[in-house]
């Protein structure tokens, strides 16, 4: 019994020691947010909050970065995820990707947005079903 608790111990410090160790890894800790350069013509204020809510974190130049995303391995995934969803679709940089309308819908209608990463950690960034249809609906107003 002493011999297993001596191994858990020692697994406990060796964790211990790689989370000090990983925190020493400059990478996901640049918690920069551009300039925003032109946003979408919103059809209403109600569309331009839905983005607002549930997709500027990731999706705009207006990231809130919260205290968790400088200690890493956290920080990492956040800056990987904000990272890619800017460089797919910037509300903040709409002359630069304005995005494409049927893959946006199709993301929203099939629920991989937000992701189960960030809606884990942010349960209010789900959308119910009205949410969703008035989101679309808006969107589709926005892109004509």
């Amino acid at each position: 019994m002493k011999k297993i608790l001596k191994v858990i111990l020692y697994i406990f410090i060796a964790g211990i020691a790689v989370f000090i160790l990983i925190q020493f890894v400059p990478f996901g800790r640049d918690h920069v947010n551009p300039p925003i350069t032109s946003e979408p013509k919103w059809d209403s204020p109600q569309t331009h909050q839905l983005a607002k809510d549930h997709c500027f974190q990731c999706h705009s130049n207006e990231t809130d970065w919260p205290w968790y995303s400088n200690i890493a391995p956290a920080s990492w995934l956040i800056y990987k995820d904000v990272a890619e969803g800017r460089q797919r679709l910037n509300f903040s940089e709409w002359d630069k990707n304005p995005g494409q309308l049927e893959e946006i819908v199709a993301s929203i209608q099939e629920g991989e947005m937000p992701p189960i990463q960030y809606w884990l950690a942010h349960p209010n960034s789900l959308l119910s079903a009205s949410q969703k249809q008035q989101f679309i609906q808006g969107l589709q107003k926005t892109f004509k």
